[in-house]
């Protein structure tokens, strides 16, 4: 809805960026080669199942929910460290803050825009999968719970890449991004480091590393789906709230860094 001023309404400028960035998305070559080896992955996962030891159906399950995993997180991660770049680069952004537009707003349909090309390959991908897997009689719901965490997890690697983006260089936005993921995977061990340290400021710094990284264990039910261990809505709810707030916090740091950068023509 535009205002009666002619500019767009809060909800219109926020959507129209988000469109714009998800056609751009859509149309990058890499998002489709990414898209196409996840797919060809799932669909081999079928004739590896045969060629290694353990139960079929469990192997084709794991390949399938690390496949939308790992590609989830490559798409969001050089589709985000590009976002605010390309704008710069092609000298847009002077053209977009020039109007009413809130650099808030801006941001959020950016992120608005990834959000909806995660969402629709983590669909594609996941329909592939319960296609193999329907193929073997088997049922992808008990995934599903899986499949939604992957799906938050991927929201809040692009918070962390739209963040990175604001500050920094595609490069380096890609490398920080992929080294917050990693250690967000390897947080657990930072208890177990730091009780082994005897240094006092060490044994600090682990404890706040350990509450500042995103812990993307409590998003990882992939062990429990693929050996159909049971895991209680709360806890998938608990997962899911926890992963959201941490991609909102970012979303707000990412804000107030993008309100302070400086743009020269």
């Amino acid at each position: 809805m535009s205002r009666h001023d002619g500019t767009p309404g809060l909800g219109g400028a926020v959507a129209a960026i988000g469109l714009n960035t998800f056609r751009e998305a859509i149309r990058d070559r890499v998002l489709y080669l990414l898209l196409a080896f996840a797919l060809v992955i799932i669909l081999a996962a079928r004739v590896l199942s045969l060629l290694t030891v353990g139960s079929e159906a469990k192997i084709i399950k794991d390949l399938g929910l690390s496949a939308i995993a790992l590609f989830g997180v490559l798409t969001a991660v050089f589709v985000g460290v590009s976002l605010v770049f390309k704008e710069i680069e092609r000298r847009t952004i002077y053209t977009l803050l020039a109007h009413p537009v809130p650099r808030w707003q801006f941001l959020a349909g950016k992120y608005l825009g990834v959000g909806g090309v995660l969402t629709i390959e983590v669909a594609v991908m996941s329909g592939t999968l319960a296609l193999v897997l329907g193929w073997k009689g088997e049922a992808f719901g008990p995934l599903l719970p899986a499949v939604a965490l992957i799906w938050v997890e991927l929201l809040l690697v692009a918070a962390v890449a739209l963040l990175f983006s604001t500050c920094t260089n595609p490069l380096l936005a890609t490398l920080g991004s992929l080294a917050v993921y990693v250690a967000g995977h390897l947080v657990w061990s930072l208890e177990l480091l730091q009780s082994r340290l005897v240094s006092g400021w060490q044994r600090a710094v682990c404890q706040a590393l350990y509450w500042v990284l995103p812990n993307l264990e409590l998003l990882d039910l992939k062990p429990e789906a693929v050996h159909g261990l049971p895991v209680s809505a709360s806890e998938v709810g608990l997962a899911a709230a926890y992963g959201l707030a941490y991609a909102a916090a970012l979303l707000l740091l990412a804000v107030v860094v993008f309100e302070r950068r400086e743009f020269a023509d």
